[in-house]
């Protein structure tokens, strides 16, 4: 075996697709897909398309259009805890097949990769089976592939070429896989973030060949509407195309560590090659959407589901329009964002408050309902509903569930909307932009009645002072006092900020009361892990006239600082 395996890695594709194809299993001639064993640490899987060579741990010499596309790079792999821990696989064996496919398992003491590979497929439907997997945050699978292939990414957020190598090189290092031009400006992997939710297809391509991930459902990935991930990158070392699977994911959240049940499946997803065209891959994207939940798929649990129904009115008489709803883990201390254990579903509800949710996994479920802003954008409460019962071939209607929010009538201001996102405010937008938060004026003024949303900056990181000048007209009789609300889309430890309202210190914005998440320091600009302060303020502390609320940075530390969502006083 081992002079013909020499042979094999000679003659490249052609010689391992002749020996693939004279007999993929035993008196099946007419199958193209296959596993051939090499020794007791080296396989060869794929089709008349394409194949790769599968290590212990690390998948490698991918042949396409007689091409090996990893060529110098590291290959595929799956790991966990970011590169701390890549799993390593003692066996391989072909445990379902059909007329026209196998499922390849690949075994490691922390459980079962799957490669799903179609005879007529380039690429193949990939899935993990947990076993023993520890506590972690971040797991995942991967591909880096040749840099001069792949000298172009695409998310839906961003799309174009990676940066060369070469820029790299020339740069100062500033953080984790951050660097600095000459010109001042700056290279990061972070740039290549995306809302997972809002992905419909990403991957790296050239001129002649692109490789892509396809995740319908999104079931599996841990966190609500706002998870966001790290989808692609250059690998600053090496150059290698990085294609990011991040099926549990941290990079912009405080916490997020899970222990999962044996059995807890991550996928399938489509790992898919074509020859670069991003309309093909929009395509395949849509179809395999369509596909989705996969009726091949031969497992129990994951056949399982049923649909949930409801309406959300607020208790003004308001419906809820366009509120984000999100079906969780039941009465959990987590929030939404960090859940991540089981299994997770996203919608928003239409213009009467209305949602629906569709091929839910049976099992008992949390609901949580917020204002995705719009016609809500003053609305700073939210809903939870737990043992929400999921149930095979049935339909749950949870009916009409009552919101309970404050009179608008109490209101004395409110800057921004509730939507745990930076909407409206300058410099928000796009997503990502390494040190833009320290572009925001160290003091800043916003008058109410007169500024605008996007006068105020997104973010707050510099010593200085932010501050709300309102009028009071009168202070009612009947209000015993006033509450300051304060709602954070993120924040980063290093900064902090004291909170005056004409010059009494409410409380304070620091790490000491609230944990940090990574988002202001990797660039994010929209979203990261969501906070909501509030502060009692006595009734003498505002006068008629003139009134100002300030937000003092008395500790500032570069690139981390917080996100503003909405900030809102009323009285009580």
């Amino acid at each position: 075996m081992g002079s013909l395996w020499s042979i094999l890695q000679i003659l490249g594709f052609a010689a391992v697709f002749t020996f693939a194809t004279a007999g993929p299993i035993e008196g099946r001639v007419k199958r193209k897909s296959f596993l051939k064993q090499v020794d007791n640490s080296t396989w060869v899987i794929g089709n008349g398309i394409w194949n790769v060579t599968q290590g212990r741990q690390y998948a490698t010499k991918l042949w396409y259009k007689n091409k090996d596309l990893v060529d110098e790079a590291v290959g595929h792999y799956v790991s966990y805890n970011g590169a701390a821990s890549d799993l390593n696989w003692t066996s391989a064996a072909i445990v379902d097949e059909g007329s026209d496919y196998i499922n390849v398992r690949f075994t490691a003491r922390e459980g079962d990769f799957h490669w799903v590979i179609y005879d007529d497929l380039a690429g193949a439907y990939q899935y993990f089976v947990n076993h023993a997997l520890p506590v972690l945050g971040e797991f995942r699978t991967l591909w880096r592939l040749d840099n001069e292939t792949f000298p172009n990414g695409r998310t839906n957020e961003r799309d174009g070429p990676l940066p060369p190598l070469s820029e790299y090189r020339a740069a100062t290092n500033v953080q984790d896989e951050t660097w600095q031009k000459a010109d001042g400006t700056f290279l990061t992997k972070y740039d290549w973030s995306a809302f997972l939710r809002e992905v419909d297809f990403y991957g790296v391509y050239g001129n002649e060949v692109g490789s892509w991930y396809f995740n319908p459902g999104k079931d599996y990935y841990n966190g609500n509407h706002l998870k966001q991930e790290l989808m692609i990158h250059r690998e600053s070392r090496t150059g290698d195309a990085v294609q990011l699977n991040m099926i549990h994911g941290t990079h912009f959240q405080a916490l997020s560590q899970d222990a999962f049940a044996d059995g807890k499946t991550w996928g399938p997803w489509l790992w898919y090659l074509n020859d670069g065209s991003k309309e093909d891959a929009a395509r395949r994207a849509k179809e395999e959407e369509r596909a989705w939940p996969y009726k091949w798929f031969n497992n129990v649990a994951y056949q399982s589901r049923g649909s949930i129904w409801g309406k959300l009115v607020l208790s003004d008489g308001r419906p809820a329009a366009g509120a984000a709803v999100f079906l969780g883990d039941n009465n959990s201390d987590k929030t939404t964002l960090d859940q991540g254990k089981d299994y997770y579903y996203t919608t928003y509800a239409d213009e009467d408050g209305t949602f629906n949710i569709g091929n839910v996994r049976s099992g008992t479920y949390g609901l949580y309902a917020w204002s995705n802003g719009g016609k809500l954008a003053d609305v700073a409460t939210s809903v939870i509903q737990n043992d929400v019962t999921i149930s095979k071939g049935k339909y749950t209607d949870l009916k009409t569930i009552t919101w309970k929010v404050t009179d608008r009538k109490s209101r004395i201001f409110q800057l921004g909307d509730f939507d745990r996102q930076t909407t409206g405010f300058r410099g928000s937008t796009p997503p990502y932009g390494h040190g833009r938060i320290a572009t925001c004026p160290s003091n800043l003024t916003y008058t109410i009645g007169i500024s605008k949303p996007s006068d105020w900056c997104f973010g707050q990181s510099s010593l200085g002072t932010n501050s709300i000048v309102f009028p009071v007209s009168s202070i009612p009789e009947s209000a015993a006092s006033a509450k300051l609300i304060v709602s954070l889309a993120g924040f980063s430890s290093g900064s902090s900020a004291d909170i005056l309202l004409n010059g009494q210190k409410l409380g304070n914005i620091t790490t000491g009361s609230l944990s940090t998440s990574q988002d202001t320091y990797r660039g994010a600009t929209r979203a990261g892990e969501w906070y909501l302060l509030e502060f009692l303020v006595k009734k003498e502390v505002l006068k008629t006239g003139e009134n100002r609320v300030e937000f003092t940075v008395t500790r500032s530390t570069q690139w981390r600082g917080w996100l503003w969502d909405s900030i809102l006083l009323e009285w009580v």
